[in-house]
C-alpha cells in the first residue's frame, strides 16, 4: 500500500475533489458561493471549482442520472439555485463561442424543462470525467454524454473499477489465501499482480488442493444458510449464484425463468443426467421499485415449489437469501462455483462483484458488458462462459425488436413465460396479481417496450450456455482449473491499481514510501 503526498502549487492546484456519480455534485455551486462569499469573483471562483472537482460516472441508466425539480430545488437551496443559474449562463455563453447551434445547446443546458440537471452540471465544472469499466466509458463517449465528448474530449477517460483483495480473499477466504501464500508468499495481499506467480504452478495436486478449499467455504455457506433461511443445500451441489442489486437490468428475472425451464425438463424426465444445483439468489429492491419486487416475489415461489417438490428437489434447490449484505456477501462468495452476470450488454456500467467472484475461484456466467469483458480479456474466454448479443447488435435491435414474435415461436420461451400465469409455480390471488405484472412487462409493456431488457431474446442461449457451465463441472479437475485460472488472473481487479490511476492521471499526486 503507499500513502499519497501533494506535489503540485498552492490553491485549487492542490485540491481535488472527486465526485462519486452524481449524488455530491450540489458540492460545486456551493463551492462557488463559498468562495464569492471570501470576496472572489464569479468567474474566478467557476474556474477554481472546475479545476478542483472531478466527476465519476457509475451508470448508464437514465433513472441515475440525477435530475431536481426547479421550483423543489429553488425553494429548499435558494442560494444555490442562483449560483446553478450563473453556471448555466455561463455555459450557454461557452458554447455559443465555440459555435454550438441552438438545438445542441438546448441539449446540454443545465437548468432545462422546468428540471436542474445533475450529471450536466456535474461534466461542465470538472476538470475530468471517467467511466468505471472500458466498454463503460466508450458508451459515455458515444451516447449518455456524446454533446460533452465532442466539446471537451481531453476531460474523458477511464478508470476500471477495482475491489480490495485484503477484504474479498484475506478475509473472506483464508483458505485460498493460504493455499496461494504457502506458494507464493503474500506479496499479493499489497499488490494483486503478485498472484499471476501462482499460474505456472498450476497441476493436478494444486487444483485438488483448491477443490478442498472450495468444498469447506460450501459447507459454511451451506450452514448458514440453513440456519438463517431453513434451506438445506448439500455440499455436493454446484453452487450457481447471482448476488447483487435487485433491478431489472441485472435480469434476475431471466435466470428466474431459466429455473422454471429446468424445473420443468426435471419434471418431465429430462436433463436427468444434470449435476444437482443450487441456485443462490441475494438482493434488495429500492423502497419504490415495485416490478423488483415482483420479481423478488417470483424467485421466492419458484424456490417454494422446487424445494418442496420431491421428483426433483435432490437435483435442484433454490434460496432467496434475506437481508443480503456485504457481511453475507463474504461468505457468499467464497463458495460459488458459478458468478452469474447477465445483464444486456450496455447497461452495467461495470460492476465490482464480478472481480469478488473472479478473484475467489467462480468462473462467470456472463454477458459482453461492463468489467466481464476485462474479466475475460485477463483470464481468457475458453475459462468463462459468455453468451449474448453485443451493444451494437442490441442497439439496432431495440427500434424493430417484437418480443411476442420470440414467445410464439419458441416453444422454450413461452413454457418458461406461461408459467407466470399459469399456475404451474403459484396460483394464489396474490402471485396471480404480481406475475400478471411481470407477464405484462415481458410481452405488452408498462411505461416502456416491452421486455426492455431483452429477456426472451436471449433466453434460450443463456439457458444453453447455464447448462454448459453445470454439466461442465462432471469432469471437476477440468472445471475447477478454470476457476483457479480466474483467481490467478485477477490482478488487474485491485482497488489498489485503479487508486493509483486516478492519483496519477487525475489528482496528479505521487507515492511515497512508507518504508523509509
Amino acid at each position: 500500500m503507499c500513502s499519497i503526498q501533494m506535489t503540485a502549487p498552492m490553491r485549487a492546484d492542490q485540491t481535488c475533489v472527486q465526485l462519486n456519480d452524481t449524488h455530491p455534485t450540489v458540492s460545486i455551486p456551493e463551492l462557488i458561493r463559498l468562495l464569492m462569499a471570501e470576496g472572489m469573483d464569479f468567474e474566478t471562483a467557476f474556474d477554481t471549482a472546475r479545476r478542483t472537482f472531478s466527476y465519476t460516472n457509475h451508470t448508464l441508466m437514465s433513472e441515475a442520472l440525477e435530475t431536481w425539480d426547479v421550483e423543489l430545488f429553488r425553494s429548499v437551496i435558494p442560494e444555490i439555485y442562483s449560483i446553478v443559474g450563473m453556471i448555466n449562463t455561463h455555459l450557454e455563453n461557452e458554447l455559443r463561442g465555440r459555435g454550438a447551434d441552438d438545438e445542441k445547446i438546448a441539449r446540454m443546458r443545465i437548468i432545462a424543462d422546468g428540471r436542474v440537471h445533475m450529471a450536466r452540471l456535474a461534466t461542465y465544472v470538472s476538470s475530468f470525467v471517467n467511466g468505471v469499466a472500458k466498454i463503460h466509458s466508450e458508451l459515455l463517449k458515444k451516447d449518455v454524454l456524446r454533446d460533452w465528448y465532442e466539446f471537451y474530449p481531453e476531460r474523458f477517460n477511464n478508470k476500471t473499477n477495482g475491489i480490495t483483495q485484503r477484504r474479498w480473499l484475506g478475509l473472506s477466504n483464508p483458505g485460498l489465501t493460504k493455499l496461494i501464500g504457502e506458494r507464493i508468499g503474500y506479496g499479493f495481499m499489497t499488490d494483486l499482480y503478485e498472484i499471476k506467480k501462482l499460474e505456472p504452478m498450476i497441476d493436478e495436486q494444486l487444483v485438488r488442493e483448491f477443490i478442498e478449499v472450495k468444498k469447506e467455504r460450501k459447507r459454511s455457506l451451506s450452514k448458514l444458510i440453513s440456519e438463517r433461511e431453513g434451506v438445506e443445500i448439500p455440499e455436493s451441489f454446484v453452487f450457481d449464484v447471482q448476488v447483487k442489486r435487485m433491478h431489472e437490468y441485472k435480469r434476475q428475472l431471466m435466470n428466474a425463468l431459466s429455473i422454471v425451464h429446468i424445473y420443468k425438463e426435471l419434471k418431465a424426465g429430462r436433463l436427468s443426467d444434470m449435476p444437482a444445483t443450487a441456485f443462490i439468489f441475494g438482493a434488495k429492491a429500492a423502497p419504490g421499485y415495485i416490478m423488483a419486487k415482483n420479481i423478488i416475489k417470483f424467485i421466492n415461489e419458484i424456490a417454494n415449489r422446487v424445494n418442496s417438490d420431491p421428483d426433483v428437489n435432490s437435483k435442484v434447490r433454490v434460496v432467496f437469501v434475506r437481508n443480503y449484505n456485504c457481511s453475507y456477501a463474504e461468505h457468499i462468495i467464497p463458495a460459488a462455483d458459478i458468478s452469474e452476470q447477465i445483464s444486456p450488454a450496455g447497461t452495467e456500467a461495470s460492476g465490482t462483484g464480478n472481480m469478488k467472484f473472479m478473484l475467489n475461484g467462480a468462473v462467470t456466467l456472463g454477458t459482453y458488458d461492463g468489467a466481464n469483458i476485462e474479466i475475460v480479456e485477463c483470464a481468457g474466454e475458453e475459462n468463462n462462459y459468455i453468451f449474448g448479443a453485443k451493444v451494437d447488435e442490441l442497439t439496432e435491435l431495440r427500434p424493430h425488436y417484437r418480443p411476442r414474435d420470440i414467445y410464439e415461436q419458441s416453444a422454450v420461451v413461452k413454457r418458461a413465460v406461461d408459467s407466470l400465469i399459469d399456475g404451474s409455480i403459484a396460483n394464489d390471488p396474490d402471485s396471480h396479481r404480481v406475475f400478471i405484472e411481470i407477464y405484462n412487462s415481458l410481452l405488452t409493456g408498462d411505461w416502456r417496450k416491452p421486455d426492455y431488457y431483452f429477456n426472451l431474446y436471449e433466453l434460450e442461449n443463456y439457458i444453453a450456455r447455464k447448462l454448459d457451465a453445470i454439466y461442465d463441472t462432471r469432469d471437476e479437475l477440468k472445471f475447477y482449473t478454470k476457476c483457479l485460472r480466474n483467481t490467478v488472473n485477477a490482478g488487474k481487479f485491485s482497488s489498489d491499481r485503479t487508486i493509483c490511476e486516478y492519483a496519477k492521471e487525475i489528482w496528479d499526486i505521487k507515492p511515497i514510501n512508507v518504508n523509509k
